[in-house]
């Protein structure tokens, strides 16, 4: 469902937004703001290709979390890991550790509880976005007992939302989106596929409206101390 144009969260209302803003912003923010909003503004234009539309969101999400250079560099190097270094999922975790502390509002509880538990709890009861349902399939480690371990994470989720655990939402829900844009940009989906439309319009639809609220919380906060994302601006 189309957003209405009077949302403060409408994509055109937060590029607003940014620009009465952005002179304030140290430049780690503006960077993180500038991108995520470029690729949440491209998204918005996709109503009919889901697919599409899901893939621009998560490279906005991207944008918006960010990450370091080194680690960066390091995976397109191929050299694997450095010691002590956080994996993007778990960097995503403390993103959304960090966002749920600046939102004294509960704005993104009320948006997990009120806007999307049916399309989260279908997505959570979707084993087609569940790691360790394609390891047990491709024979890798980590997909042994499979059952026994959905079943555990969707009992999390469902006692996270009941203690109103924002982070821990947060996290089983994106474990199954990550999944979601794996399958997409590593090729394992066929384009406008019937056999994963459930997924990608629910996973569009609850990034669609997750990432316009995470800009917003970055915007609100410019004091917080925002890292320099991946490949900044360098002036020649």
């Amino acid at each position: 469902m189309a957003m209405p144009t009077f949302d403060p969260l409408h994509p055109e209302l937060l590029k607003d937004k940014q620009r009465a803003l952005r002179d304030g912003f140290a430049l780690p923010l503006t960077l993180r703001v500038h991108r995520a909003l470029s690729w949440l503004l491209r998204a918005h234009r996709e109503e009919e290709d889901l697919d599409t539309r899901f893939i621009h969101l998560w490279i906005g999400f991207n944008a918006a979390y960010a990450g370091d250079l080194e680690r960066a560099l390091e995976d397109d190097e191929g050299e694997g890991r450095r010691p002590g270094a956080a994996t993007e999922r778990e960097r995503f975790d403390g993103f959304f550790c960090d966002l749920v502390r600046l939102d004294t509002g509960g704005r993104l509880y009320k948006a997990l509880w009120t806007r999307f538990p049916q399309e989260i709890r279908i997505l959570l009861d979707n084993r087609y976005v569940f790691a360790p349902f394609w390891k047990h399939h491709g024979g890798l480690p980590g997909g042994a007992g499979w059952e026994i371990t959905f079943e555990a994470a969707k009992r999390a989720a469902n006692v996270a939302l009941a203690a109103g655990d924002t982070p821990v939402v947060l996290s089983i829900l994106f474990d199954r989106l990550y999944v979601l844009r794996n399958q997409l940009l590593h090729g394992g989906a066929t384009w406008n596929s019937a056999a994963n439309r459930s997924q990608v319009r629910d996973g569009a639809a609850i990034l669609g409206h997750l990432l316009p609220l995470f800009i917003d919380l970055m915007m609100d906060n410019p004091d917080e101390d925002w890292a320099m994302p991946m490949y900044p601006v360098i002036e020649e």
